[in-house]
């Protein structure tokens, strides 16, 4: 009796570690719920509202990217001699929204058939892109753009693709300027043509 008693004491702690190996197991094969990704599409005060808009889009970061100096300033960028772009970095959750349904959300809140500009805003740092992060994403990428352009819809597409580079946030009061002011936002917005620019290109959402 005693020995049978020491062996199911033996049993029972080898059970019990064999269900903690397989727990931990299942711990590290879990994705990680969060993923970003990096567009530039314009004003980045009107891109991060329309993707902020989107389900499984956790957070959109207005910055600066796709330039050769560090930690540049909105001024520094404005002139358009840093190389940077106006850019959003996304942070999304993956089982809402994938990174491919990104891609297609972001084409359709854009101008892709010009050179150096979106919109009202002219300039290097206002053209617009798409800054894979890795080679899953330049796939995802590269199929989004040849049926685009397959569609016949464009008879040239201007945004750069291009793999990520360092990405610096822009200043405080850049960040959810739309949510800050909102009258200056929205008459920035109109005035500027986005929408009706938008709807023009790819019809009514």
């Amino acid at each position: 009796m005693f020995q049978t008693h020491i062996w199911r004491q033996m049993a029972g702690a080898l059970g019990a570690i064999g269900l903690l190996g397989g727990l931990h197991f299942a711990q590290a094969q879990t994705p990680d719920p969060k993923a970003t990704a990096i567009f530039a599409g314009g004003c980045f005060w009107c891109i991060e509202k329309d993707f902020e808009k989107l389900p499984g889009v956790l957070e959109a970061e207005s910055g600066y990217t796709a330039g050769k100096t560090t930690q540049p300033t909105y001024a520094q960028v404005g002139t358009g001699r840093t190389g940077h772009t106006e850019a959003v970095r996304l942070t999304y959750d993956p089982s809402v929204v994938s990174y491919a349904q990104l891609v297609e959300y972001f084409w359709r809140h854009i101008d892709p058939t010009v050179k150096d500009r979106q919109f009202c805003d002219a300039g290097s740092q206002y053209r617009s892109g798409i800054y894979w992060q890795s080679e899953a994403e330049k796939k995802v990428v590269e199929a989004s753009l040849d049926r685009l352009k397959k569609s016949g819809r464009f008879s040239v597409i201007h945004t750069e693709i291009a793999p990520a580079s360092p990405f610096w946030l822009a200043e405080d009061y850049h960040q959810d300027y739309y949510k800050k002011n909102p009258l200056r936002y929205n008459y920035y917005r109109q005035s500027c043509g986005r929408d009706a620019r938008v709807q023009q290109l790819w019809g009514t959402p």
